[in-house]
């Protein structure tokens, strides 16, 4: 099953925006029309605050200061607005469905019974923890460790976390194939930090309620001796963390790549039945190969089952899978799996409406089928031919920008022209709908229902093996708030949800569209040559297409912006980690340095209107700039450092502008300003 986190970090997706208005190929730049707008919202300008001195603050002071995060929300900005603003389209789509009848079998009957099994909470109450007796009573049941690759396979074909995950993907090194992946998994914590920080006094206090909270809901399912049991968990969780890879490793694609044959896995981490496991994971009749991500991982967790209580091992499992089963279950359970993974993880203080977490229960389960329904209704056709057209001038300066780097050498151009001729857009929603006609939802059942949902996403994959790639798949939904590049494909996408306002505005002048959307699609385009991006090339295979010394100068461009990031510090004792952030940082300055071009070309040579007293350079990174308008609760803060490949919001926006000569000359920045940057200093890639 799939966890539902309402309040997660909407700014944290890949990077998402919408449309804008180009200027025809040979037609005069024209005066704005009246009626066009800057879309600027002067209105949360911080006139005390000069923009030379701090953009983020100086544009969206006022909203800073008279904001409240609501309740139910880590942080709020426009990203979680506009998630915020989707989900009561999706609840009349849902609530639609429900006051007519469907065909049975029908994606539509699907979702209306899905999402009354959510909302029926008295039948809830009445069946308690009854849902997963048949699960408990296999876990409570086991006699030796010889069971546990049957058990995790198991839970793993149902949605629960274990200490390691199977999924499939396409090959990293054979595009045209889909491999097998195994990987480290299994923490109930967000990462191994807040298991190894020892002198952190916060993440100290959260390891404390951890083990209160795992007792509790241990207790609740009625487990013997619950206290003793979570602290063992705590031990064994923190056991793996320590051999666990850092988020920073996990950042390179060919560490990360290891062909293993499934018949030598016991080489790699022996002591474990690994034949069992993969041919009980479906694996094994498909394949005779895995590709583990953390080969050193492997070889740690076999080490520390092999050291752990047996009794440990089956309250570890005990535990994830009731972890997993919370949000679906009675009141007790849902409510405090709320209070610590909202409460105490994100500093949430109230609990979404049950509708919200309804229609997010929805979404996890049959998200297309979702997708297909919102689509037609909220979704515009104009609005994807204006995409399309966005993209192709994004994608036409960066083919000018590649032919004039001085840091790039022919060779190596060479190369990223066809990578870049090679990329895949898409956008709004698949061309092929997903089919769920194998998923079984039953009216009353909403355990059971979540994890056939799960069961039917891992047959999908596993059924991807010895098949050839699809490459009309898409990985997210499109009623996502959200935009990804995808290496392994070579591809661009943005779903529908995103292509709206705030993102776009079809009442203003193009400035600020560039600004906004004409950044996010370079941010994404850019992903393709970032340090990790850069390492595949246009059939999206990993591959080294670079010179070495063209390689050697773009890391050190790298190097240098991983040292910028990591002085940033959004909290006392809590800084940026610059490796970690190092491709979207990459990606936000590189994609904005190509907007600015786009933009300028738009113009034709003709000077912009001035709207607002402000001129269309100016316009444009306030555009950008008031994308990352953000506040955030302290905890989620903390948990976003920890965890997550973005800045934070105002380092986004702080932080790439300064590196950006159009800045410099649109708002008079210079020497003495707080965010000047000497000529050399400033680090420019594209």
């Amino acid at each position: 099953m799939k966890r539902i986190l309402l309040s997660t970090l909407a700014m944290s997706l890949l990077a998402a925006y919408g449309p804008a208005t180009f200027a025809h190929e040979g037609r005069e730049h024209q005066s704005a029309p009246a009626a066009l707008t800057s879309g600027i919202d002067i209105q949360y300008i911080d006139a005390k605050v000069r923009p030379q001195d701090d953009f983020f603050q100086h544009l969206n002071g006022e909203w800073l200061k008279t904001t409240q995060i609501p309740e139910d929300k880590s942080s709020w900005g426009s990203f979680a607005k506009l998630r915020d603003d989707t989900l009561p389209q999706l609840r009349s789509i849902i609530e639609d469905l429900q006051a007519s009848k469907q065909k049975a079998g029908s994606n539509e009957q699907k979702i209306a019974d899905l999402y009354a099994s959510y909302m029926n909470e008295a039948l809830l109450e009445k069946q308690g923890i009854k849902p997963l007796s048949g699960e408990l009573s296999q876990i409570r049941g086991i006699k030796d460790k010889k069971a546990l690759p049957g058990l995790i396979a198991r839970l793993t074909r149902i949605g629960v976390s274990t200490p390691y995950a199977v999924y499939v993907s396409t090959d990293a090194r054979d595009s045209q194939k889909n491999a097998a992946y195994v990987s480290q998994s299994g923490l109930g914590l967000p990462d191994r930090d807040y298991y190894l920080k020892k002198d952190d006094e916060r993440l100290a206090g959260i390891r404390t309620k951890y083990v209160a909270h795992v007792a509790h809901i241990l207790k609740l399912a009625g487990h013997k001796a619950p206290e003793a049991a979570a602290q063992a968990i705590l031990e064994f969780e923190t056991a793996l963390a320590e051999v666990q890879w850092t988020k920073v490793d996990n950042r390179d694609p060919v560490k990360r790549y290891n062909k293993t044959e499934i018949a030598k896995l016991g080489e790699t981490a022996p002591g474990y039945d690994w034949l069992d496991a993969m041919g009980k994971a479906g694996v094994a009749t498909k394949t005779n190969y895995v590709i583990v991500n953390q080969p050193s991982y492997l070889k740690g967790f076999a080490q520390v089952v092999d050291a752990t209580p047996l009794d440990t091992l089956k309250a570890y499992f005990e535990w994830q899978l009731l972890r997993d089963a919370s949000p679906y279950l009675s009141k007790a359970f849902a409510d405090a799996d709320f209070a610590f993974y909202e409460g105490v993880i994100s500093g949430v203080t109230a609990q979404p409406p049950r509708w919200k977490r309804g229609v997010a229960t929805v979404e996890s389960a049959i998200g297309e089928g979702m997708g297909q329904l919102y689509v037609a209704k909220y979704f515009p056709a104009e609005r994807k031919a204006r995409m399309e057209t966005l993209v192709k001038n994004l994608m036409a300066a960066y083919k000018d920008s590649i032919d004039k780097l001085d840091w790039m050498g022919p060779e190596t151009k060479r190369e990223a022209q066809d990578k870049l001729a090679k990329f895949t857009t898409k956008i709004g929603y698949p061309n092929k709908w997903r089919d769920y006609s194998a998923l079984s939802i039953v009216p009353g059942d909403l355990t059971g229902n979540m994890r056939r949902a799960a069961e039917f996403d891992y047959k999908r994959n596993i059924a991807k093996l010895g098949a050839p790639v699809d490459r009309e798949e898409w990985g997210m939904t499109p009623q996502t708030v959200n935009a990804y590049y995808r290496p392994t494909a070579n591809e661009i996408v943005f779903p529908a949800a995103i292509l709206q306002p705030p993102f776009f505005n079809a009442a203003a002048d193009d400035a600020v569209n560039y600004g906004a959307i004409g950044a996010v699609i370079g941010h994404e385009i850019s992903h393709g040559f970032d340090d990790k991006g850069s390492q595949s090339d246009g059939d999206g295979n990993l591959r080294d297409w670079w010179t070495a010394e063209d390689r050697a100068k773009f890391k050190a461009k790298a190097d240098a912006l991983t040292r910028q990031y990591d002085g940033y510090s959004p909290l006392p004792g809590y800084n940026v980690n610059g490796a970690l952030t190092l491709g979207e940082n990459i990606a936000d300055n590189s994609g904005l340095a190509i907007a600015y071009k786009a933009y300028k070309l738009s113009l034709h040579g003709q000077p912009a209107p001035v709207i607002d007293n402000l001129t269309g350079e100016q316009r444009f990174y306030m555009g950008f700039g008031q994308v990352w308008r953000t506040k955030m609760r302290e905890a989620q803060q903390i948990k976003q450092v920890k965890t997550d490949p973005h800045s934070p919001g105002q380092f986004r926006a702080n932080g790439t502008v300064v590196n950006q000569p159009g800045f410099y000359e649109a708002f008079g920045v210079k020497e003495g300003d707080k965010l000047y940057v000497a000529p050399e200093n400033r680090i420019i890639i594209w």
